[in-house]
């Protein structure tokens, strides 16, 4: 039987905040979630500045660790930029984890990255695109980064966040058939992010999450 994790040896690499700070507040107990919260802020300072970004600082965040949470964001600013930010992080990310033996990597990006691109109605493919083109590109490189690495990887694709409360009720879509756009609250993607801790459903799955 594999080792459940011990919630003390998770790790959130967040530049999400309003995502990333529900996570420790759905189901850990109040010391794991300080503990997490610390080791959060110190992986977050190596990636707020990519000039500085180094795969040491990475390494040292995971010693102990068993599970990565990844959720990045970028300013509204930013969408009009080039974006590298999902790309660079994970790159320095996937390979630091596989240096340092750590397996399992639970990662947010979002519908329209990948192939769920597919699954955009015409309708809504230009303003996406439009508005979200760069940033998307750039998850979409994020994610075969992901799927090329030998991580039991999740990658989880919510579709329009809200700040509603959480509520349990939503669909997880993973067979593309199923994918399609949505709202789900940022509180219901941190319970599912908490869930994937132990159960191993969705390795090697890309699940749209949406109600």
């Amino acid at each position: 039987m594999d080792r459940q994790p011990d919630p003390q040896r998770i790790a959130p690499i967040v530049r999400n905040e309003e995502l990333g700070r529900k996570q420790p507040r759905v189901a850990l107990k109040p010391r794991a979630a300080q503990n997490r919260s610390m080791l959060g802020a110190s992986v977050y300072r190596a990636l707020d500045s990519l000039i500085n970004l180094i795969s040491k600082d990475i390494e040292e965040a995971l010693n102990g660790i068993d599970v990565v949470i990844q959720t990045l964001g970028v300013s509204l600013g930013d969408l009009f930029r080039p974006v590298s930010l999902f790309s660079d992080a994970t790159r320095i990310l996937v390979s630091a984890m596989e240096s340092k033996g750590v397996k399992r990597l639970i990662c947010v990006t979002g519908f329209g990255a990948g192939d769920s691109r597919e699954s955009i109605s015409c309708f809504q493919l230009v303003p996406f695109r439009l508005v979200f083109g760069r940033t998307y590109d750039d998850k979409s490189l994020q994610e075969r980064l992901i799927k090329n690495s030998s991580l039991d990887w999740t990658i989880v694709r919510p579709g329009v966040l809200t700040s509603g409360r959480r509520t349990g009720r939503y669909k997880i879509l993973d067979k593309r058939s199923q994918w399609r756009n949505g709202m789900i609250s940022r509180s219901d993607v941190a319970e599912f992010l908490v869930r994937q801790i132990e159960d191993r459903t969705y390795v090697h799955k890309t699940p749209v999450l949406v109600y």
